[in-house]
């Protein structure tokens, strides 16, 4: 696959396919037209005696300084080397690519007044599979995220480490020769192009969307698991109970998923007559209501990225009749919002997640099953310890869920007085999907021995493959077993969507 890059901005699918999927990118005619429109304006502005912030002037509180052409070479190098401060641990190579991509589509948008050559380096760097070294902490997210994308220049100016297609850390000067790459020379606002966006936050962004719509499927499979081994009733999912009493679409969708995931269950259908329950307890009755919240949510996330994609953002921006503006468009708020509120959906689906798991190791509330799902109770312990697990993580994630975008701390001697924090949002929501994605593998793992419990009763077709497929990799009931590895297996299960897909391959595509 090869993702052209023009003028109009990128597609969520464009990103994951670039940044997951090793796709190569190429430059469109159109792009490179509009780049060396935009190059010849800033060569303008640089000869002339106007100051122009970026081309002839320093940067941020430092903006009132007359830079004369001599320097302005060292001017754009200095800048990368200056701001790529960044500390902590390395960022994922799925990242540092979106980020890269990201910041290429903008360049192509033809209102940044890079040369060409520069934007084709970049686009080489991702086909030959390289990636700089971004440490973790450093971006304020405003000003663009500033240290993470100043790493990225540093490398691709020769400077610092990366990684080659292997993973192997390398010096950036020699992954650039083996590429054969130039290391790039930085003039005139270049560097400042290469550093001032929300590229970082917006590509965790993009795929954190992609996760969550992937786990809300699988939370409502887990669910459905839950309700029949719980002895629950079906009918709670019905669609006259949805959208024509509370029009919410996640809702009315979360509910259908589990109506045909729990089809021709025999154990649901064992005990319509007799029962003498009338409610069953939130955590299942209630799924599609949290589910649907969390869709709706993941709906408005959709949209503010679809906006982001067809952004420029830069600071100043060469407009097409030729003046170069200042703006405000590298600040963060916008994404930094969201991210801070898909951290709350993944506390509390996890959380919800979490309860169902806690009911059917409980004697008292599982309605027959053993205690903990033990063999030989007292002797076995079962799955005691697992949600355990779950209960810990859920705890965190409600720490997680505390937002980031409330905070701010002014910077560059107060020039930059009001900050996003968006970059610290999107990486406490990668840290929340994490967790949100275990605590579910937790709820499949004791849902889909509760459902053998059950035998001989045999549970939905839907609910039954995913069962079978996660049997293939953990066993069944018995005494117990090393638990550790029982959790990971399922935690693979899910993050690789083997057992989503066993069981759309009965029911349908989920929504």
């Amino acid at each position: 696959m090869i993702v052209e890059l023009s003028t109009s901005g990128l597609r969520p699918e464009d990103v994951l396919a670039v940044a997951r999927g090793g796709a190569l990118v190429e430059l469109s005619r159109e792009a490179v037209a509009a780049m060396s429109r935009s190059r010849l304006r800033v060569e303008e502005l640089a000869a002339s005696q106007t100051p122009v912030y970026g081309v002839s002037t320093g940067f941020g509180a430092l903006a009132t300084r007359h830079i004369p052409p001599s320097r302005r070479k060292d001017l754009q190098r200095s800048l990368i080397r200056s701001h790529a401060a960044g500390t902590g641990d390395e960022v994922e190579v799925e990242v540092v690519r979106a980020m890269m991509l990201l910041r290429l589509a903008t360049l192509a948008s033809g209102r940044t007044g890079v040369r060409p050559s520069v934007a084709a380096s970049y686009a080489s760097a991702l086909n030959a599979g390289i990636t700089p070294k971004v440490p973790e902490y450093g971006s304020l997210g405003c000003s663009g995220d500033l240290a993470p994308l100043a790493h990225t220049a540093l490398f691709m100016m020769g400077e610092g480490q990366g990684r080659d297609r292997d993973g192997v850390l390398r010096p950036a000067d020699e992954l650039l020769c083996l590429a054969g790459i130039e290391p790039l020379e930085l003039e005139e606002k270049e560097g400042l192009a290469l550093v001032n966006g929300t590229d970082g936050m917006l590509g965790m962004l993009v795929m954190a969307v992609s996760d969550m719509s992937t786990l809300c499927k699988t939370a409502d499979l887990t669910a459905s698991m839950s309700v029949e081994a719980l002895l629950g009733t079906d009918r709670v999912f019905a669609a006259d109970l949805h959208a024509p009493l509370r029009p919410h679409p996640g809702q009315a969708a979360a509910a259908d998923n589990m109506w045909r995931l729990l089809r021709h269950s025999q154990i649901v259908g064992s005990h319509r007559v007799g029962d003498t329950r009338v409610q069953d307890a939130y955590s299942l009755r209630c799924a599609p209501q949290v589910s649907g919240a969390a869709r709706d949510t993941l709906s408005h996330a959709s949209m503010v990225i679809g906006r982001e994609l067809a952004a420029t953002v830069d600071n100043p921006v060469v407009l097409p009749d030729g003046r170069v503006e200042s703006n405000g468009n590298f600040h963060g708020a916008p994404l930094a919002y969201v991210a801070d509120f898909l951290a709350i959906v993944a506390a509390d689906l996890a959380s919800m997640s979490e309860r169902r798991c806690d009911r059917m190791l409980d004697p008292a509330r599982s309605h027959g099953l053993p205690p903990f799902l033990a063999d030989d109770p007292g002797v076995d312990s079962g799955y005691m310890i697992a949600q355990y697990c779950a209960a810990g993580i859920v705890s965190e994630l409600k720490r997680l869920a505390s937002p980031a975008s409330v905070d701010s701390i002014p910077s560059s001697a107060m020039q930059e007085d009001h900050v996003s924090m968006g970059w610290a949002a999107a990486r406490k929501l990668r840290r929340s999907l994490d967790g949100l994605r275990r605590v579910v593998a937790i709820e499949l793992l004791v849902a889909a021995r509760a459902l053998d419990l059950r035998a001989p009763l045999e549970p939905a077709p839907a609910t039954g493959a995913a069962r079978r497929e996660l049997r293939l990799s953990v066993p069944g009931p018995g005494a117990d077993r090393w638990v550790a590895p029982e959790v990971e297996a399922a935690v693979q299960a899910v993050a690789s969507g083997r057992v989503l897909k066993a069981a759309e391959a009965v029911c349908g595509e989920l929504g």
